[in-house]
């Protein structure tokens, strides 16, 4: 039985230090719209988010249409904002276990989104799940199916973005990039 799940960075939204609150852009707004109506296309049928306003916003209009995963939030770099985030991310990156001060490591990040996936694998045998979520996040987890997904792919990630990763049960069988015509 094939499980579909559409992975989904969030879209552009407006930085505040609140990173739970933060609401989308104008822009960003008008990019959900957008991927709600790719999610609709595709029948998506449960959709799962981030904690994050950023990340529910982006696949359902209203908070009440999603469950909450508290896994699928952004990794935390660490205790306090990089002085330079380019280079933290990149040292994170290069170094699998390595983490800062009250951050985690690529490891642990990769592991909690794996879980997340995998329980929702479990839980929806056969269905169509949008799961909204941050970039690194993303990125880490369906790195742990595919090598394709990694630091560079990361890096050129567009927000938003989606992709449509097929599973056979927990056995990943591949994906594929879902175009936002805008």
């Amino acid at each position: 039985m094939l499980t579909t799940l559409y992975v989904v960075r969030h879209a552009h939204s407006i930085y505040t230090p609140d990173e739970r609150n933060r609401p989308l852009s104008e822009t960003g707004y008008l990019d959900a719209k957008l991927v709600q109506q790719v999610l609709a296309a595709e029948q998506v049928e449960v959709k799962i988010t981030s904690p994050y306003r950023r990340a529910w916003e982006t696949i359902a209009a209203d908070a009440n249409l999603v469950i909450v995963d508290e896994r699928l939030r952004e990794r935390q770099i660490a205790d306090n904002p990089a002085k330079n985030f380019k280079d933290a991310i990149q040292q994170l990156w290069m170094q699998e276990e390595f983490h800062f001060p009250g951050g985690e490591s690529n490891k642990t990040a990769s592991a909690r989104g794996v879980a997340a996936f995998q329980d929702i694998l479990a839980s929806y045998p056969g269905k169509r799940v949008a799961i909204g979520t941050h970039g690194n996040l993303m990125t880490l987890a369906m790195g742990h199916y595919d090598t394709q997904f990694h630091y560079t792919f990361w890096k050129q990630l567009a927000m938003p973005a989606v992709w449509k990763l097929t599973f056979d049960s927990q056995q990943y069988i591949g994906a594929e990039h879902l175009c936002i015509q805008k």
